[in-house]
């Protein structure tokens, strides 16, 4: 991020996205917290920094009930805690470009925060259309994006926004420095065993991820409720487990494609499987190939375990996206928490560690472990698609121009 920000003022996209609690309170800072970094670099070399950032998904709400409720969606409940994480009492703009936008920007002293209102508000957010977007250059000089959480959407805050500013003053932030270095790390120089560790619902949602990694990996861990559908096309009996039944072939082609490539793919031996789908249902161990009607799976078992954790140690580059059960419920945590465990036992032992993906993340902050791993990503979908060789629209905007 080498623009000279002094006596300029900076748009600023930034990934602010946060859970809040029914009282709108924040649960989790991480996002806010990523960004400050360049939030302070540009206030300490003498520029003003203007936040934009999007928060929920208002328009779907809107078009769902015809209505937005711009007290759930509001960038409001950020402003307070924003301060205290910056030092700087932050001004916020109730719109995100109109007339009060234009004044507060115009207004802004060097060393000062303003806060737009959520890009989402405006339908021609997503849509990108170049009239909001030209609007949004209007209040600044610079254009940094630092949100790599919306990378892959090409919206006008993430992307046509851009091409308004001189090529020569438009920037990564940090965090998007650090979120492309990493991942590129794991794509292009890995020092081998390299070994990525998969979870989550569907084998449809990580079709093309596990396509890109078998001509990557050297070990494929397989966990979540997409094992079952392994399982189920190598003729197991999975009882009513979640599968995807139209995907039973492609699974095939993976594990075919797999051993062609000399990729050893690892399945859970064992499942802890319930009779309904609740923390509070009756549960037990048993083989995952071997899991009886009216049960399914919801966690790796300890034998399961125990093999993955083997091969995570052994792995000197490791990629996790997707937890290995319902990690929600404290009875089916246990397999997604030795994962945490193994990786950053891994990690201590000189292998890099890539956390990417929301549920990975949470599980990983979880377990408190997020320091004792290597990196970890605050995108979830632009992560996946980065890794799967997409290229990123919000990215091509800067390096392409």
């Amino acid at each position: 991020m080498d623009l000279d920000f002094k006596n300029k003022k900076a748009l600023v996209r930034v990934d602010f996205n946060v859970p809040l609690d029914a009282d709108y309170n924040i649960s989790d800072d991480t996002r806010m917290r990523a960004a400050m970094p360049t939030v302070q670099h540009i206030l300490k070399k003498g520029g003003a920094v203007i936040l934009m950032s999007h928060l929920g998904r208002p328009q779907k709400k809107k078009n769902e009930d015809r209505s937005i409720n711009t007290e759930k969606f509001t960038l409001k409940h950020v402003v307070d805690h924003l301060s205290e994480l910056t030092g700087v009492t932050v001004k916020f703009c109730p719109e995100t470009v109109g007339p009060i936008a234009t004044k507060m920007a115009n207004e802004l002293h060097m060393g000062e925060i303003l806060l737009l209102e959520n890009t989402r508000f405006q339908k021609e957010e997503s849509a990108g259309d170049e009239k909001f977007a030209k609007s949004l250059a209007s209040l600044a000089d610079l254009y940094v994006n630092d949100a790599f959480g919306t990378a892959h959407r090409a919206h006008a805050s993430t992307t046509t926004v851009a091409k308004f500013f001189p090529f020569t003053n438009t920037s990564f932030g940090f965090l998007m420095e650090n979120e492309i270095k990493n991942a590129t790390r794991v794509l292009n120089s890995p020092e081998k065993p390299v070994t990525a560790i998969i979870g989550g619902a569907k084998v449809s949602d990580k079709i093309m991820l596990l396509d890109k990694l078998l001509d990557l990996a050297d070990n494929i861990v397989i966990g979540g409720g997409m094992a079952y559908t392994f399982l189920l096309a190598q003729g197991g009996k999975v009882g009513k487990s979640l599968v995807e039944k139209d995907k039973v072939d492609m699974a095939l082609s993976i594990l075919k494609k797999a051993k062609e490539n000399d990729v050893n793919i690892y399945l859970p031996e064992d499942s802890v499987i319930a009779d309904d789908f609740s923390n509070d249902a009756n549960f037990k161990t048993v083989n995952s190939n071997e899991i009886p009607d009216g049960w399914m799976g919801l966690d790796i078992g300890e034998q399961a375990r125990r093999k993955f954790e083997a091969v995570v140690l052994m792995s000197k580059t490791i990629l996790w996206n997707g937890p290995m059960g319902v990690f929600e419920m404290e009875n089916f945590s246990n397999g997604t928490k030795s994962i945490a465990y193994g990786v950053a036992q891994a990690t201590s032992l000189g292998a890099f560690s890539l956390i990417g993906g929301g549920d990975s993340v949470s599980a990983i902050n979880q377990t408190g472990l997020a320091d004792k791993v290597s990196y970890v990503s605050t995108g979830g979908g632009a992560m996946l698609e980065f890794l799967e060789g997409k290229e990123l629209p919000g990215i091509k905007a800067i390096t392409v121009g």
